[in-house]
């Protein structure tokens, strides 16, 4: 199984899902998300599947950057999941926009992700309204990056039944979640399935307006410094000042008006 180096000595577990922290890295007991917290964002909310969908860390980190990562109001989180489907669709989290920041100046803030273990799909869409706008479906191995910009509804794909995802993430400190919009049309607006072959393809919900998926690799984001396939926390150890952009999101707003992922 291709694994990427996180830079941070944290090893995910299963049976079950954790994290095994390094003598110089800090993190707190995980967060378990249920399969019935998330049935209402799935094409089956009666479907079958495991118990445990995924595990969260938020806030973890090398010890010698804690006091660092406050100050900057940054948080890095990261994520396994199990392995199997929920019903047809694979292993996904429940779609969700992320809460405005009053450190943010009231914006809702982006979020940027790296795989580490595994393949995911980040699928995203511009709005969460009856009219999503622009659907993406970016398709990421370990290493790469994928930003997720303000205000947009997204949510995370295991796209391998047989190989559980795990994945990091810079996010703002005072992070939040809204799942409302989401949920009342009952989910977002492309569902992905897993064929018994192990493709994934894609099903329009039709509680929104069939806009065009488009299915992608990552950008480079070259435009906000980073560099694809290193790690982003080996990136800020390098530049504390490279992710920012995460809690002020207002630090590089001419990037999110046209921004592809």
């Amino acid at each position: 199984m291709e694994k990427f180096n996180s830079g941070l000595n944290i090893t995910p577990k299963t049976n079950p899902l954790n994290f095994e922290y390094g003598e110089n890295c800090f993190g707190p007991k995980v967060e378990n998300r249920k399969l019935n917290d998330i049935r209402k964002s799935l094409m089956d909310p009666n479907c079958k599947g495991p118990k445990t969908v995924y595990s969260i860390a938020m806030d973890i980190g090398k010890k010698k950057h804690l006091d660092q990562l406050e100050e900057q109001h940054l948080l890095f989180g990261i994520v396994t999941y199990a392995d199997g489907k929920l019903g047809k669709e694979p292993i996904r989290s429940q779609g969700h926009i992320h809460k405005r920041s009053v450190y943010g100046r009231n914006w809702s803030t982006p979020e940027v992700y790296q795989i580490w273990s595994g393949k995911a799909v980040i699928y995203i869409q511009e709005y969460a309204e009856d009219d999503p706008g622009k659907c993406y479906a970016v398709y990421a191995d370990p290493g790469d990056i994928v930003i997720v910009p303000p205000s947009w509804a997204h949510a995370t794909i295991s796209a391998n039944p047989k190989t559980p995802l795990t994945f990091g993430a810079w996010c703002d400190r005072e992070y939040g979640f809204e799942y409302e919009k989401v949920r009342a049309h009952k989910g977002l607006a492309w569902f992905p399935l897993i064929e018994d072959s192990g493709k994934l393809t894609w099903v329009h919900n039709s509680n929104y307006k069939k806009n065009e998926l488009i299915i992608k690799k990552p950008n480079s984001y070259k435009e906000f410094g980073i560099k694809q396939k290193e790690s982003i926390y080996t990136q800020y150890e390098n530049n504390p000042n490279l992710f920012l952009f995460v809690p002020k999101p207002y630090l590089t707003e001419e990037h999110w008006e046209n921004f592809i992922p």
